[in-house]
C-alpha cells in the first residue's frame, strides 16, 4: 500500500455509477421477484460493499466512513445504480463508491437472473470526486 501518513486528512467524497440492462419483461416482473425487491437489496448490498473494500481490493487502505448510499431506480432499459461515499482521512474514496455501484449491479444480476440470462452491467464508472490534492473531477457527459 502506499503510505498515506503524511497526507492531510480532508473531507472527500465520491459517486460512482453502474447500469444493469434487462429486457422489458425482466422489468416487469421485478415487483413480483420471488427473490424479494431486487432494488432493496442491491441498494442494502452497495452500502455493505463500500464499507468492506478494503477487504476486497488488495492495497486499498481500510477507510472510516462518514456516509454510504446507494439508490436503485428503474430506469430505461435496466436498473441505474448510483452511489455516494464520504469520508474525512488522508485518501479517497472513490474505490469505495465504484465497488458499492458494481455489488449492488451483481446483485440486481443475481436476483434477475433467474428470469434471464442475457443481462449486461455496463458502464460502472466514476462520476464524481472531491477532496485531496488532486481537487475535484466531474466526468464530462459529452
Amino acid at each position: 500500500m502506499v503510505d498515506v501518513s503524511a497526507k492531510q486528512a480532508t473531507h472527500r467524497t465520491a459517486t460512482a455509477s453502474a447500469f444493469v440492462e434487462l429486457s422489458a419483461a425482466v422489468l416487469a416482473a421485478l415487483p413480483a421477484n420471488p427473490k424479494g425487491n431486487p432494488l432493496e437489496v442491491a441498494r442494502i448490498a452497495g452500502i455493505q460493499a463500500a464499507k468492506r473494500t478494503a477487504d476486497l481490493i488488495p492495497m486499498c487502505h481500510p477507510l472510516l466512513l462518514t456516509h454510504v448510499d446507494v439508490q436503485a431506480e428503474i430506469a430505461a432499459g435496466g436498473v441505474r445504480i448510483t452511489a455516494w461515499v464520504a469520508t474525512t482521512g488522508p485518501t479517497g474514496v472513490e474505490m469505495e463508491a465504484l465497488t458499492a455501484a458494481s455489488i449492488a449491479a451483481l446483485t440486481v444480476y443475481d436476483m434477475t437472473k433467474a428470469l434471464d440470462k442475457s443481462i449486461v452491467i455496463r458502464n460502472i464508472q466514476l462520476e464524481f470526486k472531491s477532496g485531496g490534492k488532486s481537487g475535484d473531477y466531474r466526468r464530462n457527459s459529452d
